[in-house]
This record gives C-alpha cells, structure tokens and sequence, in this order.
C-alpha cells in the first residue's frame, strides 16, 4: 500500500485546488479521483469569479469571495508559468442586470446592506441605463439598469481544471483515477482510503468528493449534508464581441461564444435539460441582447451543483479522527484561488482563516427550546 502525506478524495475543482496547493507546498499528495462519469460540476461550471451578492446572510463568506478574487490573478499567471494552460481570467468587473426599476431597488438594498456588514471592504455603484450602455453598447432597451462590482470577473472553469491538474502533477502530485471511493478508516497514526481493487495509505485525508461527500463524511466522524441543484446553460456559435465584461446570467467567451445561464433545479440526480427551462434562459437573454436573437444555439447542458442546506461552504477538520478533513463548496471556480493559496495551508497545520470560521456543519443542527 502506498503512503502519502495527503490523499484528496476527489479531482474536480475543489480537490484539485487544495491538492495543487498543497503539493506545490511540498507535500507528498495523491489526488483519488472517480473519473470522467462522477457527477463534475466544474463540467456545468459557469465560470464566473464573483463577490457581488454574496454573503448576504453571512458576510464572512462576502470576504472569504473577494480574499479569492483578490488572488486569482497570482494563481492564473503561476499556472500560466508552471504548465502554459491559460485560464482566460480576466478582472474587469461585472454587472447583475435588472430588468425592472423594483429590481434596481431591491439589489441596491441588498448591496448597500453587504458594505455594511463588511466594514465598507465590498463596494460596488448602482448604474441607470444609460451608464449600463457605456459599458455594454448592445444592451437591450428593456433592462433598466445594473449593480457593477471592480471585485467579479470570470474565467475558463475547464482550462482551469486542466490547468491545476497538471500544476500538481508538475509539482510531484500523484493523480490516481479510477473507481469511487467507498471506504475511508482509520489504521493506527494513519487513514487507509479503499475503493474497487485499491488501497492508499495517507497520515491525513480531505474529503473533496462534491455529493459522493455525504456518505464519506461519517465515516472520519464529520457530517456532510449535502443536496444536488440542477443549472442549466446553453452556448451559442462564436459571435462578435458583444460583452467585455462578464453578467450574472451572460458571458462571452475567449472564444467568442455567449453562455447563457442559469436555472436552479432540485430535481435529485437527474443531470438532463428541460426545454421550457432552456427557454426562458433564452428569453432572458434575448432581452438583455437583442443580438442574440437569430444566433444559433450549439449546444446545451445541465450539470448538479453541491449545496449545503444554506448554500454555503462546509469546511470542517474532524475532532474525532485528527487529520481527516471535509471541503464542500459550489463556488469552485470563485473560491480556487483561496483553496489553494489559503484553505490548504490549514489543511497541512496552519492557523485557520478567521474567514471560514463560521462554516462548519454545526450551524445545521436544530435546536429545540421547550417554554418553562
């Protein structure tokens, strides 16, 4: 049996961040992955790198967002440098569109209340139409304005998991793929991770399996409640530019293609798409762009996001078998950055990002108080 310093159960965003971080720290890391048929949401990632919006109900998570956003661009450029994969990231600020004055009014609320809760570091401007079309010369008479953050842009989510697949593996990283996981126990100082004909040794384990989390979880002691939601997108032919700076529902590519998102779906493991759903992604659109209204559509997908109960993060090291690890997110391609240049130096006996602190399976228990 193989030994290593850490196993990372899971290749995609999430597992490959921490374990590009952690091997480029030096660390002996085996990354065991299920393969092309696990459920991959950085698949259906819609590649945004974004702050704006999030953490409403915790502002910690606003900061944990923008401490990433803030180290994206020294990630890219070391994958840049150490593989020659290009992630296309690019900062130029974003915008969430509004399509009515009601719109305008409630995100302006909502923002105004995220400066608030943290200290004035998350900052953002309220744009009316007019300013809206300065900065997108094709936006549609229909939308009234939009909220702009300097803190959001976007980036290839599969070159980027190209990109840190082969950073680890350029830093000494063993990438194992194959069958799922089933098994994860302890063997004396050590944690022995068992699939189908395999067995890796490991002093310490992160469990970064996305939904496949939810049974591994237990096992090292730690709870991992975990629910799949369905987002939809369509990709139209490479078009002009139209975009230059990326939407919460629109982007253009490197390529030049529009995606078009995003659906929220709970409808279990099913990974399909629904015409009406795609539709109204397309009417949306079409409003924003009237551009796209004779552009072709060549191709469309679904893909299951990994969400917590309150959407989230989890993060949490096991007090009843030390070393073992979980790490659930939907925002792998926003949170890389920090998963590989902070989340993985806790991981390997670093103090805590006081970020994070708030994320951990607890915050989940209910709690009942009988009246005297």
């Amino acid at each position: 049996m193989k030994t290593y310093d850490f196993a990372i159960v899971g290749g995609g965003l999430v597992g490959s961040a921490i374990a590009y971080g952690l091997a480029k720290a030096g660390h002996r890391v085996a990354v065991l992955d299920e393969g092309d048929v696990a459920y991959r949401a950085s698949r259906g990632n819609f590649g945004l790198v974004w702050v704006q919006g999030k953490g409403l109900e915790i502002p910690s998570y606003s900061q944990w967002s923008m401490s990433s956003a803030s180290l994206w661009p020294s990630l890219s450029e070391e994958l840049r440098e150490l593989t020659e994969v290009t992630t296309q990231h690019q900062a130029p600020g974003g915008v969430h569109l509004c399509y009515s004055q009601k719109e305008m009014e409630l995100r302006q609320a909502d923002l105004t209340s995220l400066v608030k809760a943290t200290g004035g570091q998350f900052d953002f401007a309220m744009l009316d139409h007019e300013q809206l079309r300065e900065m997108i010369p094709e936006i549609g008479e229909s939308i009234t304005g939009a909220s702009w953050s300097r803190w959001d842009g976007h980036a290839n989510p599969l070159y980027l998991l190209r990109g840190l697949h082969a950073g680890f593996l350029r830093c000494g990283g063993t990438f194992l793929p194959g069958s799922k996981v089933h098994r994860v126990h302890r063997n004396g100082d050590s944690f022995v991770i068992e699939r189908e004909g395999e067995r890796v040794q490991a002093e310490r384990v992160v469990l970064a399996a996305g939904l496949g989390n939810r049974l591994l979880a237990p096992q090292v002691g730690l709870h991992a409640p975990l629910i799949p939601n369905r987002g939809e997108i369509l990709v139209t032919e490479r078009m002009r530019p139209l975009l230059n700076l990326p939407t919460t529902y629109l982007r253009q590519t490197g390529e030049g293609s529009i995606l078009m998102g995003d659906s929220h779906e709970d409808v279990g493991f099913d990974e399909g798409t629904e015409t009406p759903v795609l539709s109204n992604i397309a009417q949306r659109a079409v409003r924003a762009l009237p551009a796209l209204a004779n552009t072709r559509v060549v191709r469309t997908w679904g893909a299951l996001r990994v969400m917590t109960p309150d959407g989230y993060p989890l993060y949490q090291a096991s007090l009843s078998h030390p070393g073992a690890f979980v790490a659930c997110c939907h925002s792998g391609v926003t949170l890389a950055a920090a998963h590989a240049k902070r989340l993985a130096p806790w991981i390997a006996g670093d103090s805590l990002p006081s970020e994070i602190a708030p994320f951990t399976a607890e915050r989940f228990d209910v709690q009942t108080v009988i009246p005297a």
